[in-house]
């Protein structure tokens, strides 16, 4: 594993880059370069894969606090509201990230190729709801393929798309298959609630209520709460809830903010309301989680 992730460095550093988000000639790829702390993963309604190449990322979820190493890549999916850092990163040695994006299209055309059985058994799987760090060896190999693409424009067209595909077919197969698949069909069943999301993760730390989502988007109260449970696996009001504790988390984790500040800075006017709603979120109260989680990251860097 080491070598092929020494290999994607050495293929990713042949490309021009710049600080910030870079295209590349093809189409779906962009290779990601932050020398500062924050990263800015992408909000978009297609899925993708965002693998990191050097240095490590950090992300938020409500499961828990994880760092991604070189090798290692996040699976996109529309309920997975995330912040993140690259930790030890410097202009010398700033954090580099491969971003894939695909089309819903893109990925059924392919699952409408595999055997029907094999689709049927994935779908009858319980969908995972913890989130964590991947890496598949069969997954960098085809990736750096795709960088070390090297062919004339007309058969370079060709191999761009047949390897996107075979980048699908493998994470359709391998260990995290079942939610990837089954997220495909969440985003196609969501349609605009995609965007009422994205609206709520940016809007999280201001009042809003239920039926004013419901009548911006032309749909009666009982329909878009419904849609939007269906596709997001909350409802809104718990989604912008779970939005406010994982960024108070973060700020105390990060910014070692201190639990009162945290809870005034993502929209809580009552400390009690905010404390209650943490523990049962976290199952500890925030002082408690957080101490642990500093724990956790300690031992786990003594341990590297």
């Amino acid at each position: 594993m080491e070598n092929i992730i020494q290999n994607l460095y050495s293929s990713v550093k042949r490309f021009p880059i710049s600080e910030g988000q870079n295209q590349t000639s093809i189409p779906y790829l962009e290779i990601h370069c932050y020398s500062q702390k924050d990263i800015i993963i992408p909000d978009t309604q297609n899925p993708f894969i965002y693998l990191v190449v050097n240095g490590t990322m950090r992300l938020h979820f409500s499961t828990g606090v994880f760092d991604y190493a070189p090798g290692q890549y996040l699976i996109s999916a529309i309920d997975s509201p995330i912040s993140g850092q690259a930790l030890s990163v410097s202009p010398t040695s700033p954090f580099l990230a491969l971003y894939i994006e695909f089309s819903i299209d893109d990925i059924v055309s392919v699952m409408l190729d595999m055997e029907a059985n094999f689709m049927e058994m994935i779908f009858e799987k319980e969908i995972s709801t913890k989130i964590q760090p991947h890496d598949d060896y069969k997954l960098l190999d085809v990736i750096l393929r795709l960088l070390n693409i090297n062919e004339k424009q007309d058969e370079m067209a060709f191999m761009i798309k047949h390897l996107k595909r075979e980048i699908i077919f493998n994470l359709i197969t391998g260990p995290y298959g079942t939610p990837f698949a089954q997220s495909i069909v969440k985003i196609q069943q969501a349609g605009d609630i995609y965007y009422i999301n994205s609206w709520i993760k940016q809007n999280y730390k201001d009042t809003f209520s239920v039926e004013e989502l419901a009548e911006q988007n032309n749909m009666s109260v009982s329909s878009f709460h419904q849609k939007f449970k269906i596709a997001v696996g909350m409802g809104p009001l718990q989604c912008q809830k779970k939005l406010r504790l994982m960024e108070a988390r973060r700020l105390m984790l990060d910014k070692a903010l201190n639990v009162t500040d945290a809870a005034i800075e993502v929209g809580y006017e009552s400390l009690s309301h905010f404390n209650r709603d943490y523990r049962r979120l976290f199952g500890l109260s925030p002082q408690k989680d957080i101490q642990e989680i500093r724990t956790c990251l300690y031992t786990k860097a003594q341990s590297d």
